[in-house]
């Protein structure tokens, strides 16, 4: 992406492309209904996030449309002179478990698919780390 259509300031960077999550993913990438790279304000440890958006049975007549229930993967912006050391972090360990992770959600029952999850990966001195939230 150019700098000029980035829209972010000059010292922060995202540490992944849309070609890294596209390899990635492979075939499962037509499951992603949104890639976002985020502009807005510091997301502290945060360099990854992944939501499953669940469809909404229990909302007669209003809730999520059904175009959008999949998978929202987030990239989150790091400073630019820790940028190559997060993308390798990054392509080495959080893609192949964001691959997993979506493995996991399209073979999970019917329970998991109806509530709506998040994943998150941060990067702490170099160590990342990830769980499910709320």
């Amino acid at each position: 992406m150019s700098a000029r259509n980035r829209r972010l300031p000059r010292h922060r960077a995202w540490p992944l492309t849309t070609t890294d999550i596209n390899e990635c993913l492979g075939p499962y990438m037509s499951r992603v209904t949104d890639l976002r790279f985020l502009t807005g304000h510091d997301s502290g440890t945060i360099v990854l996030g992944a939501e499953w958006i669940a469809p909404n049975p229990r909302n007669y007549g209003g809730g999520i449309h059904p175009d959008m229930v999949g998978f929202c993967i987030d990239v989150h912006p790091v400073n630019t002179t820790e940028r190559a050391a997060t993308r390798a972090v990054l392509r080495a360990h959080a893609l192949p478990q964001l691959h997993e992770w979506i493995t996991q959600a399209i073979a999970a029952d019917e329970t998991w698919q109806l509530t709506p999850h998040q994943h998150y990966w941060r990067l702490t001195d170099g160590h990342l780390t990830h769980r499910d939230e709320a």
